[in-house]
Parts: C-alpha cells; sequence; structure tokens
C-alpha cells in the first residue's frame, strides 16, 4: 500500500493506560555529583557510553582494578556499567572473560568504543601493545561475538600508536575509524558491515601526545575531539581535551583560530583542562546526549585528594602502578559553533543539575490500546503495529520539546497529533528511500524529504528525534543516538499548526515497530563563554622592558652570554636542564609580588630541533617550580619536531621529584606568555593558569596547575636544554590579578 494512502487510513484511539514497555527507574535525579561512578567502582578510564535499545545508558572502560577497594587485587577486563539515567551506575559484566588467543603476550585491552550498526553492537578496543580488535553483539552486553583485529600494528598505515580508537558514521552510511596515539591521529574508511577496512589512511591530527579521537557532525562540521599530554600519571596529569572541525570526515580539521591540526605546533580549540579544582587531568571524552537533547560529554579525571592506587597486579601478570580515574559527566555547550564545557568552567565538583532521563510523556503516563506489546532480546518489550495505524500518547507534548522513538520495520514517529486531519509524522519511507517529515494541516499535506543512505537497514531499529524550538523543526535519523545522523530535515512549520499534541507512532503497515517513545522540554542552551582572566594594572617594581640594566634581577648558576640588544634580552639556549634530578640550568631571578598576580612575557624563538626551550618560571627551588615555554618537541615516529607551548610543573610526588606537561595553544616565531597566579587560602594551595598568544591580543587560556603552599615564588627567565637557538625576551611585565 503506498505512504499516502496508509495516512488516509481511520484510526481508531482507544482511551486507556498499558503497562509500560519495561520497569521504570525511580524519578530522574535533579543533581548529580562527580564522579558519578562513585560507589560502583575505583575507577573507570577512557568511557565510552551508549543508550541501549532497552532504554539503558551503557557504559564501558579501559581494562583496570575496579573494586580494588573491596578487596579484589586484579582488574576487569573491558568492564561495563549500566544506568537509567547517566547518573546511577550499576556493574554489569566485563566484556572479555577469556583472553583471546591472538592477544600477544602481555598485553591489555584499553579505551573501548560502543556503536550500534544495521542491529549489532560493535565494540572495539585497542591492545597495550597495538592493535584494535572488534567484538559484535546482539545486547549491549554481549554475547560477544569476537571478529578478531581491525587494525593490526604492522600493517595500520598510521605512523604512531594503533590504540584509542572510534567509528563513526557519515550522513551517506559510510563507516570510518579513527584512531592514533603518541603523536599521530588517523582516519580510514570501514566496510558496509563495518568488520574491515578500505582504501587509503589519512592523517589528520598531529600532537605532542595526541590521542583518543572522537568524532560528532553538527551544522555539517565535524567535530575531531582528541586528548594531548599525559593521562595518567596522578597530580602530573596533564591532559586536555581539544576539538578541530572539517567540512569533511576526512579532514583538514582546524581549530577556533584557524590551526590545521596536521600543523606541527600545539593547538588551541580546548574543551575542556583542569581548573585547580579537585580534579585532574581530565580527558579522553565520549558524548552522550539526554532526552531534553542537552549534549554532556562523558570523561575521565583523576582525584587530587587520592590520585594513585597501590601496586596492584594487571590482567597481564604484571604489577602496575596505576592511577585512578573515575567516571565523570559535564554538560557540553555549543557556544559560536565550538564546543566547551560548562561554557569554560571546567570539570564540576559541586552538585549540578542532572541530564534528563525521564519523559514528561511517554508509555507511564498514558497511551492508547491500538497496538500490542512484543518482544525481542535487545529492546525487551515494544510496541508492534497489527495494521497501518497510528499509536499514540493519552497526554500531549506541547511547546519546545523534544520528541524520539527508536522505529523499525515501517514505523515513523508521530511528532505531534491533534485528529486524522492534523498531524506531523517523520516517516522512514523504505518506497523512496527517504526521511520523509510529513506536515498535514486540514488534510492537506506537505512533505519535506532528505535522503536515507543506500544501504540504510529498515528492519532494525533507528532513533528518530525531532525537536521543535518555536516553530523550527529539526529532525535526526540516526542508529543510536551518538550525534552521527544519517538524515535531517529541518523546516519551519505552518503557523496552523498547534504547538501542543500527542506524539507517538505511526505504521505503513502489520509489523512495524516502534520502542522508547517520548517526549521531554527541549533543553536552552548556553550561548555565552565564560569570560577570560583579566591582568589588572601593572606593577612596575616587578616588571622590566629590557632598554636597560635592571638590579632587581639575579642570577642561579649565572650566565656572560646574555645581552641587551635595542629592547630585549637576548641569551642563547644551554646544553642544560631544569628537570628532577639535573639541575644544571641557569635561571633569572627577580622577586615576585605579594597575593595574586599575572607575568607575561613575548618571547622571540628560533628553536628548530629536539628539546630546545626557552620561557617563564615561578621558581621556588630547583625541584619544585611552574614553566611556561616554547619548547621544541621531536614527533614521535618522524625525523619532524613540534612547537609546543609547554606549561609543566615539577615537585614531589611522595618521596621522588616529578615533572609533567600539560600543552596550551600554538607556538610561533614570537609568542606571549602569560602565567597567573592564585593562593587557595582555604586549601592552603598555588594554583598557576597559563595563557598564550601569537598577536598579544587574542589568548588561548590553557588548564591549571596546583602544587602544596610551602611559601613565595620568584619570577624566571630560562633558556636551555639543547644548544643552537636564540630566545629573545621583548619584556617581562607583571599585573595585579
Amino acid at each position: 500500500m503506498k505512504l499516502r494512502a496508509c495516512l488516509a487510513v481511520a484510526v481508531t484511539l482507544l482511551a486507556g493506560l498499558t503497562t509500560p514497555a519495561r520497569a521504570r527507574a525511580a524519578a530522574a535525579p535533579a543533581t548529580y555529583t562527580n564522579p558519578v561512578s562513585a560507589g560502583t567502582v575505583d575507577t573507570f578510564p577512557d568511557p565510552a557510553v551508549i543508550r541501549g535499545k532497552d532504554g539503558t545508558w551503557y557504559a564501558y572502560g579501559t581494562t583496570n582494578p575496579i573494586f580494588h577497594s573491596r578487596g579484589e587485587t586484579g582488574e576487569h577486563i573491558l568492564p561495563i556499567l549500566s544506568s537509567p539515567d547517566l547518573v546511577h551506575w550499576t556493574y554489569a559484566a566485563d566484556a572479555i572473560t577469556v583472553t583471546p588467543a591472538y592477544w600477544a603476550a602481555s598485553t591489555r585491552a584499553w579505551a573501548p568504543d560502543i556503536r550500534y550498526l544495521d542491529g549489532r553492537y560493535h565494540l572495539t578496543y585497542a591492545l597495550s601493545n597495538g592493535g584494535i580488535a572488534l567484538l559484535t553483539g546482539a545486547t549491549p552486553v554481549g554475547p560477544w561475538t569476537d571478529r578478531g583485529l581491525l587494525v593490526r600494528p604492522s600493517d595500520s598505515g598510521c605512523p604512531t600508536g594503533t590504540i584509542d580508537q572510534a567509528l563513526f558514521t557519515d550522513t551517506d552510511g559510510t563507516h570510518y575509524l579513527y584512531w592514533g596515539s603518541y603523536d599521530t591521529l588517523c582516519v580510514q574508511q570501514l566496510t558496509a558491515d563495518g568488520l574491515g577496512r578500505v582504501g587509503a589512511v589519512t592523517q589528520v591530527g598531529r600532537g605532542r601526545r595526541a590521542e583518543g579521537s572522537f568524532v560528532v557532525r553538527r551544522d555539517g562540521w565535524y567535530y575531531l575531539f582528541f586528548s594531548d599530554a599525559g593521562c595518567c600519571d596522578g597530580a602530573f596529569s596533564g591532559y586536555t581535551v581539544k576539538v578541530g572541525r572539517s567540512t569533511s570526515p576526512r579532514g583538514p580539521f582546524v581549530t577556533p583560530s584557524g590551526l590545521d591540526l596536521m600543523a606541527l605546533t600545539s593547538k588551541d580549540g580546548i574543551v575542556l583542562a583542569a581548573s585547580g579544582n579537585r580534579w585532574i587531568g581530565p580527558g579522553h571524552n565520549a558524548l552522550a546526549t539526554d532526552l531534553a537533547g542537552q549534549d554532556w560529554l562523558v570523561y575521565h579525571a583523576i582525584p587530587a585528594g587520592d590520585p594513585d592506587f597501590p601496586p596492584v597486579t594487571g590482567a597481564n601478570g604484571a604489577t602496575l602502578n596505576l592511577t585512578r580515574r573515575p567516571l565523570m559527566i559535564d554538560r557540553l555547550d555549543w557556544i559560536g559553533g565550538w564546543p566547551v564545557v560548562r561554557a569554560g568552567a571546567g570539570a564540576s565538583d559541586t552538585a549540578q543539575p542532572a541530564p534528563v532521563s525521564t519523559p514528561t510523556v511517554h508509555r507511564g503516563t498514558g497511551w492508547d490500546k491500538t497496538w500490542p506489546v512484543a518482544t525481542d532480546p535487545d529492546s525487551g518489550e515494544y510496541l508492534s503495529a497489527p495494521k497501518a495505524s497510528f499509536s499514540l500518547s493519552t497526554k500531549a507534548a506541547s511547546g519546545d520539546v523534544r520528541v524520539e522513538g527508536d522505529v523499525r520495520s515501517g514505523a515513523g514517529l508521530v511528532i505531534s497529533y491533534t485528529d486524522p486531519r492534523n498531524h506531523v509524522v517523520a516517516w522512514l519511507d523504505q518506497a523512496t528511500r527517504r526521511l520523509d517529515v510529513a506536515v498535514t494541516v486540514q488534510g492537506k499535506r506537505t512533505d519535506t524529504t532528505a535522503a536515507l543512505p543506500a544501504g540504510f537497514s529498515y528492519g532494525t531499529w533507528h532513533t528518530v528525534a525531532a525537536e521543535r524550538r518555536g516553530r523550527k523543526l529539526t529532525v535526526e535519523v540516526s542508529a543510536d543516538r551518538l550525534r552521527d545522523a544519517v538524515a535531517t530535515v529541518a523546516l519551519t512549520l505552518p503557523s496552523a499548526v498547534p504547538t501542543s499534541g500527542r506524539i507517538g507512532a505511526a505504521a505503513t503497515a502489520a509489523g512495524a515497530g516502534a520502542d522508547n517513545l517520548g517526549a521531554t522540554p527541549l533543553y536552552r542552551p548556553v550561548t555565552q563563554r565564560l569570560a577570560d582572566p583579566q591582568p589588572g594594572a601593572q606593577l612596575p617594581a616587578y616588571s622590566d622592558e629590557f632598554t636597560g640594566s635592571d638590579p632587581a634581577w639575579s642570577w642561579l648558576r649565572g650566565r656572560n652570554d646574555t645581552t641587551l640588544t635595542g629592547d630585549a634580552l637576548v641569551w642563547p639556549t644551554q646544553a642544560t636542564e631544569l628537570y628532577t634530578g639535573t639541575n644544571t640550568a641557569s635561571v633569572l631571578l627577580r622577586d615576585a609580588p605579594a597575593g595574586d598576580f599575572t607575568v607575561e612575557t613575548k618571547l622571540t624563538f628560533d628553536g628548530t630541533r629536539g628539546n630546545q626551550q626557552a620561557g617563564l618560571l615561578l621558581y621556588q627551588n630547583d625541584d619544585k617550580y611552574f614553566k611556561l615555554a616554547h619548547s621544541v618537541l621531536p614527533l614521535a615516529g618522524t625525523s619532524e619536531v613540534t612547537h609546543q607551548v609547554e606549561f609543566g610543573k615539577e615537585g614531589q610526588r611522595g618521596t621522588a621529584v616529578a615533572n609533567a606537561p600539560m600543552f596550551g595553544g600554538p607556538a610561533a616565531g614570537t609568542t606571549w606568555l602569560r602565567l597567573r597566579y592564585h593562593f587557595d587560602q582555604v586549601n592552603n594551595e598555588d594554583e598557576v593558569r597559563a595563557a598564550s598568544s601569537v598577536d598579544g591580543v587574542t589568548w588561548t587560556w590553557a588548564g591549571v596547575w596546583t602544587q602544596p603552599h610551602t611559601g613565595p615564588y620568584r619570577i624566571g627567565l630560562v633558556s636551555m636544554n639543547a644548544t643552537g637557538a636564540t630566545a629573545s625576551f621583548d619584556h617581562v611585565r607583571t599585573d595585579s590579578a
């Protein structure tokens, strides 16, 4: 029967309530507090999340000692958690209970990614000594079929680590695999069934310790999220989430400043960095979307108060020193076309409004009895059409709203229904192979369509989500709600269409299925970022324009090769170091002001080979300082070097001295560097945030390093590590904060 004819079929709506499709969870939480895995597992690194077709969220994590606090001495291999609301989590299973024979000796399974393709869950994971493997299953917890290695280290086509993979499906149905680590990110097309790789490997990003690729599509742009610096070194973890965007899934991806992610420098586009609260090294993200349409960054971070496990026996039999990395979520805002966590506030450590996980209109709030209930192993109970008909809520949804549901086999999503002559339905029209949004007003129908991919599987579940804001309606079709829509229709609703109506499912024939139907008030987007810090009044007593000798400076391990040239201090790099036990570098020092302050220098640097560096210090002693430098660092797997704005700290880690970086924005021939000092009196802690600029006007603010407060710092300059480069410091300016 033709689709238009089906819509003309008389529909008899029977009043009354039905039993909900599955047991409903308790009322959704109003707030949450990170980590959301607290009380369930001790740690959950590198998380990936999906909402299963049973309406439950599932999270997948790296092999780790998740129950160490319960007395377990070993690890769980790719543990799986479940949740009704993204806040309360329960341990569900381990993805792997028997080590596959093709694993190399001493390997561990890392960084899973989960997708739903053509009715199967595709769980990819990486092996710690190289390789990316694939499991497929009929439900989010298996049973799993082992598909072997998708990527072998010997044939990866990517010059560095074969880990940290993620899948993405484009609008034409093409599947892609992103992967790479330390220091190159790559992408390659997958076969139509997602079980193999085809075509060329394309490099899409390079950066010091870049890894953790994750791609989503928004408003015609492809956004590549990644993390750089160190993931898991306790309180010295500098992990930071960054992003670039492109008009193609193969790139080039560029940052907000227009910098290509393949450029040989550190990157702007910071989505999430340490903010100085109790969370360190936030990163390795995935995305989840709640029922209101709000996006959430799903990631791990390290608790400052208890960052490390004692030595544990790994799943590979080795004794491991691991860092706690629990599961975190925070609101992801899209501001000016770019994603950022909580408008720039960073990881939350207080109670926050929770994701919306219960619709205001659903089968439990009242539904007609037109369609009986059926079951399958994946979705559980669902509605099955006995004939061409509608199945509708008894309660209306009104205003700005998100309506969504899973449909298959000729079903459509009813977005708004007033009566048989007035309704809005989104159909997956197999006859025309299009997403068809049909707006019927007084019996007159208008269709707006978008093509569905050639290989679209109509017999498996697909999520149809419709967002109505005012008169603007946007409808997306995806396999798994992970914002990889394969078709999108956007239109303006006629004024005659009411902004209130019942929701539900529609069928063109018997056998159509629908599940997880619901309507929820649409989220309100945050549209303005938090303001960047601004320096206060300049403090001349702590500043120098380098126009003459200033007695406020003094040398630690003095030099005689610096010169004042014009209005700059010129200083060739030394073959010296200021790193843990090797403290041979000269440091030019002067007092810092009391209280909070910001210190800035303008640095021109001509480094060309690995490990040359120059920059700015807040220095207490050789084993306790903060450093912001233009550093030239080797790019792993190549003979090239990358220019980094390297923001590091050195201090005590237990009984030893440790040193670690995070990476800020781009470095250029001339780079402005800022360190902003704040004394946290409540926690007796020093907090230092870094910023950099390539024009002195637009600044990239990076994360915050902290150290226990043990006394004042001095302002310092260094030019060190490898000879052959020259640093020219134009000024040092100190301002009140």
